[in-house]
């Protein structure tokens, strides 16, 4: 796989509605409790439980030490670095969901400024953790969401790695797994049947569904993840 030229791991920064279109999230999903691994520095937790729901994100940035000027910095820092790279790679990017790179700047630093807020204001909702061990007990969240690590970084994780993520992710549900996207970072499309056999012998049930949003070219379906023995009930 070739390097996607990104360098680090961007921490985005996603609100809310953009959340709804990459997962395809209904009213009934987001009364579930939730869990956003890796979270980022995306609002999605803020907003959902400012509205009377339940979220919990995690991520390893969370273990480190800021103060809160320094914290909106950085994340403000990330958010400049991520809309670099898309103004650097125009014809990798569908503008639908955002009209311009200005529009995803704005909406990716405004995104940003409330997490800072509330990851300030509520830090027991932001755990400390790095897949593929989280520190959660088996079936503690109803629904898990998980975007923009597993494949699209498959320049430098490995397809044990993803393997191993998945099936934490999964132990750490009562129900359902959704990841988005589905391509490298590049627009390139992960290659998912090898991990999908590896999954299904493991008694997960992988299934490619197709969303209402793209930005990254291509990058218009999730992996819905369940236990086999509930997608063989359910169908």
């Amino acid at each position: 796989m070739p390097d996607s030229g990104i360098g680090e791991v961007v921490i985005t920064s996603r609100g809310l509605d953009e959340y709804r279109a990459m997962f395809a999230l209904s009213a009934t999903d987001l009364d579930a409790t939730i869990l956003d691994c890796p979270g980022g520095a995306s609002s999605a937790t803020a907003e959902i439980n400012a509205a009377g729901g339940r979220s919990i994100a995690a991520d390893p940035f969370y273990g480190r030490q800021f103060t809160a000027a320094d914290l909106a910095s950085y994340i403000q820092s990330e958010t400049d670095r991520g809309n670099a790279y898309v103004r650097d790679h125009p014809d990798e990017y569908r503008w639908t969901f955002f009209g311009s790179p200005e529009h995803h700047h704005q909406s990716r630093s405004q995104a940003g400024r409330l997490f800072v807020r509330d990851y300030c204001a509520n830090p027991d909702n932001y755990v400390a953790a790095e897949l593929p061990q989280l520190p959660f007990p088996t079936h503690a969240f109803d629904l898990v969401l998980s975007s923009h690590l597993l494949f699209t970084y498959a320049d430098r994780f490995s397809p044990a790695f993803h393997h191993q993520a998945i099936n934490e992710l999964m132990r750490v549900t009562r129900t359902e797994l959704r990841i988005f996207p589905l391509v490298v970072m590049g627009s390139i499309r992960y290659d998912l049947d090898d991990l999908l056999a590896g999954l299904r012998a493991d008694g997960v049930h992988g299934e490619v569904v197709a969303v209402d949003y793209e930005f990254q070219a291509g990058g218009n379906q999730m992996l819905v993840c369940t236990r086999a023995d509930a997608a063989t009930r359910v169908s």
